[in-house]
């Protein structure tokens, strides 16, 4: 159990080490990234500290597989170094037993990664993609709520907020829709009701129409006016709507179950997000999966030579398996995988392969 906590906390102190590195290095480079993006947009340091320090959460917590991979081979490699795994064999304790407590630690920082982590890493993005939005003049026009699908859009008389009860893919048709137009002042100016509406180049057309005016000092039911067919004026395109939906990872993952299912109830497809969860659930086993795959080729003694080509390998094939993930989750996004399929078997595979490798080197 001693010889566990210390491998244990050799280990977490190596992850710690090398995060800390990467953590620096992305700080400065995001800051000159973020100093050259908003040079005209007349945003001080501080600001930009401000959207740096946002953005980097993001950017470590994708690269927390190629941190593993490194904190491992740098581990296998101390001990090799040290000859504390030859101690350790010599004692009767075999590497494979020894490799417990690293993936063990490995799990649980995926485990802290997804639960603590992937909720505040969502928040930070929100916030960058707020501030960043707000320094170049635009925002997002829709949001998926519990009362259905809404949508915002501007123009020179006042903006206009949309409600709809469901839409298609794209959020180019929807039914059962609401339109609300505010003055320049923020002050209601009409209301249309209409069984629904199609985005056209320009325009909203709607068919069977209700509105009421609140500008002309009378009862608004007295002069509503339904209308058949209407259209009116919009600067909403299809990819504006599509791109507002945002990247999976802006959700919390405690809170991304609802968000699809609010989706598929608003008319969307949730593909996506359903890849996108299955593959934060299976984060913590593509982290262990790196941490096989780093003691599979440096879990040996230095003196069989070789070293640098072993490291070579190990983080040739971390980089195999990490692109094959990303692969597969683009197919699964697609619908040509099953969503659970493209999560799951990268890291499982990867677990199997690493060890056949350890099994073959320890055992023969």
């Amino acid at each position: 159990m001693i010889l566990h906590r210390y491998f244990a906390r050799r280990f977490l102190m190596t992850f710690l080490g090398v995060l800390a590195v990467f953590f620096m290095i992305m700080v400065f480079l995001d800051i000159v990234e973020q100093l050259r993006r908003y040079a005209s947009a007349d945003a001080g340091f501080m600001a930009i500290l401000a959207l740096t320090l946002l953005n980097i959460p993001q950017g470590v917590y994708r690269i927390l597989p190629l941190i593993m991979i490194l904190a491992s081979i740098a581990l296998f490699l101390g001990l090799a170094r040290s000859s504390e795994m030859v101690v350790t064999r010599a004692a009767g304790r075999s590497a494979l037993r020894a490799l417990n407590a690293p993936l063990f630690v490995a799990l649980l920082i995926g485990l802290f990664a997804v639960g603590i982590v992937n909720p505040i890493v969502a928040s930070t993005s929100k916030e960058y993609e707020a501030r960043s939005g707000a320094l170049r003049g635009d925002s997002s026009v829709l949001s998926i709520g519990s009362s259905g699908l809404w949508l915002r859009q501007g123009g020179e008389l006042g903006q206009t907020v949309i409600r709809a009860q469901s839409a298609n893919l794209d959020g180019t048709a929807l039914t059962d829709v609401t339109f609300i137009s505010f003055g320049p002042d923020g002050s209601p100016t009409r209301r249309i009701n209409a069984k629904s509406a199609a985005l056209q180049t320009g325009s909203w057309q709607l068919s069977d129409a209700k509105l009421w005016r609140f500008d002309h000092g009378s009862t608004p039911e007295v002069t509503a006016l339904i209308q058949p067919n209407m259209s009116i004026p919009s600067t909403l395109t299809p990819d504006q709507i599509r791109d507002s939906f945002g990247t999976p990872s802006s959700i919390p993952i405690w809170e991304l179950p609802a968000f699809i299912e609010r989706l598929r109830k608003a008319g969307f497809s949730a593909q996506r997000h359903v890849v996108w969860f299955h593959s934060e659930i299976a984060q913590p086993l593509f982290l262990v999966a790196m941490v096989m795959i780093g003691a599979a080729f440096t879990l040996r003694h230095q003196r069989g030579g070789r070293t640098g080509l072993m490291v070579m390998f190990a983080i040739l094939l971390a980089f195999v398996i990490y692109f094959i993930r990303n692969f597969a989750q683009v197919l699964g996004e697609n619908g040509q995988l099953p969503a659970v399929l493209a999560a799951w078997a990268p890291p499982l595979a990867a677990i199997g392969l690493s060890w056949g490798i350890l099994l073959h080197n320890e055992d023969g």
